[in-house]
């Protein structure tokens, strides 16, 4: 079974972007394997929340990246 685990900053993504992300991976499996996968692929959208992930051993906020707020009317 082909699986994708995207994790990202919580609140950063709307429900649409997270949708595009699942269906653009699923699609991208069913490319690379075959439509055969496509019923059998896994993808999760994980919401980290902030200060809770870090890179190069230094805990990074949303602050540090410039926040992008997506669009409540999309969520």
């Amino acid at each position: 079974m082909p699986f994708a685990n995207f994790k990202v900053p919580a609140n950063t993504l709307t429900a649409k972007q997270k949708e595009e992300i699942i269906t653009r991976t699923t699609d991208l499996y069913a490319e690379l394997y075959g439509e055969r996968a496509r019923a059998n692929t896994l993808v999760l959208v994980e919401e980290v929340t902030d200060g809770g992930w870090g890179f190069g051993g230094n805990v990074l906020t949303a602050a540090m990246l410039g926040e992008a707020t997506p669009d409540d009317t999309d969520a």
